[in-house]
């Protein structure tokens, strides 16, 4: 698989709704260019990701040929009998009897307690036992300690999708080094969301271009900040969040023949 998934949660708009023909345009580029990996959740585009996901890739491709990854819902669950009946509802709206991969969505201290008080580690391997989902793992956004401990507790916990860029690697509030380095600890690979940081290392001050590009001219800002995360080993999939055909050939670009970083293009972005 290579190493860039397309983040569901930005599609082009159309007014006040998702521009359905816009996104196909992008779906067929995108796996095109022999990409596969789609990331959606249950609240992204006010629910209407997963649902547009289905019109766009589900009915127009062969079901191996692409993954899908969608989240549960934690902040809204009050009971296990709500995990399950959300998960039908998300398999409904995709047109799929199973997805790939299912995350517990944006767990943080409080998301945490609510998963153990409710047992929904156990719902979600559950979910795999019974081949609704292939993968299970843990969106998160929390400290590196409490990641560690999650992890401890939860092996079974197979991937952990992190907030990762190099704006962010040594931020003592996000921490992407060290809950990375904890991935690692536990054998497990990280899933990279908001590696160009909402878009902010998208759009960089004049001196950090030039530094940049110094290095590489014709290189985008974007392809810096997205091959910094998929030149770490333990990565297994950089999300980006792409809202039009521009940001899609670049991307796309940059990923199709993905070279990590060299010596001295690490040494610039460490310096922007």
């Amino acid at each position: 698989m290579k190493k860039l998934g397309f983040g569901c949660m930005r599609f082009p708009m159309d007014g006040g709704k998702i521009d359905v023909e816009a996104v196909k345009a992008m779906v067929d580029e995108f796996m095109r260019r022999g990409f596969t990996y789609f990331d959606t959740s249950y609240v992204y585009h006010g629910g209407d990701s997963e649902k547009v996901l289905r019109e766009v890739l589900v009915e127009r491709y062969p079901r191996d040929s692409f993954t899908i990854t969608t989240k549960s819902p934690v902040f809204m669950i009050d009971s296990r009998e709500s995990f399950r009946r959300i998960f039908d509802e998300q398999l409904v709206r995709l047109g799929t009897d199973h997805v790939d991969y299912y995350w517990l969505h944006a767990i943080n201290a409080d998301g945490y307690r609510k998963v153990e008080d409710l047992g929904l580690v156990d719902e979600l391997s559950e979910l795999k036992a019974e081949g609704l989902t292939r993968r299970i793992g843990v969106s998160y956004h929390d400290s590196p300690q409490l990641l560690d401990r999650i992890l401890t507790d939860h092996p079974e916990f197979e991937y952990v999708q992190l907030q990762l860029n190099y704006f962010d690697w040594e931020s003592p509030y996000v921490a992407s080094r060290e809950c990375y380095e904890v991935c690692a600890r536990h054998g497990k690979q990280a899933i990279v969301m908001e590696p160009v940081k909402g878009g902010a290392l998208a759009s960089l001050p004049e001196g950090c271009l030039g530094r940049l590009s110094r290095v590489d001219p014709d290189a985008s800002p974007a392809s810096w900040a997205i091959r910094f995360a998929a030149s770490l080993d333990d990565v297994l999939v950089v999300l980006s969040g792409m809202s039009d055909m521009a940001q899609m050939r670049d991307n796309t670009s940059f990923m199709e023949d993905f070279v990590p970083l060299g010596e001295a293009e690490r040494a610039a972005v460490a310096e922007v």
